[in-house]
């Protein structure tokens, strides 16, 4: 079959390992000469998450003829080479049964393109909201995608030097002027303390944190109890990161006022 699939310019490969940890399929690793080389053309979902954290652009996505991608051999390679943790975040396992295989009626074929295109990595420039025929109350401020945190890369080029906002889920909804107030120039991590599985949350953040020379931190959350484990996590992740850095905190009330 015809798909798209990771392909490593050797010569270009400094062995700085990073696309080996980006890759949540387990896909690529370092050889003996400590070179960057496709473990199995099953494993890659071809999505390329690893491409935005290589240093010298030697990866890229093509488009070739080979082997699917199976997401039950990719989640039982990660089981059993990086854990359990790990595993949960193989792309394409939500119908996979309790023993990594694919069910009776079968997990659908990730189609050409090889993954979702939603969570690509990417820039977004200034103005580019709206178009013809399209009336909007106010521009948005989002300048980057992705934005939840299980999908960021702490490596993508975009965070160096930026401004983060780190946000609540509900945050943008409850506050009508979150764009303009809050969000304006800043890159955004969003996430929710309740609802997420938050194990690693600490690490990547402090990775993120520690990586990019941020000029300010911010974390956006709501009134409610349960919210304010997303402040105590990038308190944490600060600490972790050995990174002196003041941490605003912005706290929203459930009627849409900001309280601090």
């Amino acid at each position: 079959m015809n798909r798209k699939i990771i392909e490593i310019e050797r010569d270009l490969c400094d062995g700085c390992g990073l696309c080996t940890t980006a890759c949540a399929e387990g896909a690529l690793a370092l050889d003996d000469e400590n070179k960057a080389v496709l473990v199995k053309e099953i494993y890659c979902d071809g999505m390329g998450a690893c491409l935005d954290v290589c240093p010298t652009g030697a990866l890229k996505i093509v488009e070739r003829e080979g082997e699917g991608y199976d997401s039950g051999a990719a989640y039982n390679y990660v089981l059993e080479t990086r854990g359990k943790e790990a595993a949960k975040h193989v792309h394409g396992i939500e119908s996979l049964d309790a023993h990594g295989h694919h069910g009776a009626a079968g997990l659908k074929r990730i189609p050409s393109m090889g993954g979702c295109p939603g969570s690509a990595p990417c820039e977004i420039p200034a103005g580019s909201g709206g178009g013809e025929g399209k009336t909007i109350s106010g521009a948005s401020e989002l300048r980057q995608w992705p934005i939840q945190l299980h999908l960021v890369s702490p490596y993508a080029p975009y965070f160096k030097g930026s401004d983060l906002l780190i946000a609540a889920d509900c945050t943008a909804f409850a506050l009508g002027s979150f764009h303009p107030d809050l969000l304006k120039r800043k890159k955004l991590v969003i996430a929710c303390p309740k609802l997420d599985e938050t194990e690693g949350y600490i690490e990547k953040l402090a990775e993120l944190i520690k990586q990019n020379g941020l000029r300010s931190l911010a974390v956006a959350i709501m009134t409610v109890p349960c919210c304010s484990g997303l402040y105590r996590i990038v308190e944490r992740a600060v600490e972790l990161s050995g990174v002196k850095i003041g941490l605003q905190r912005k706290v929203i009330a459930i009627d849409g006022k900001l309280a601090s």
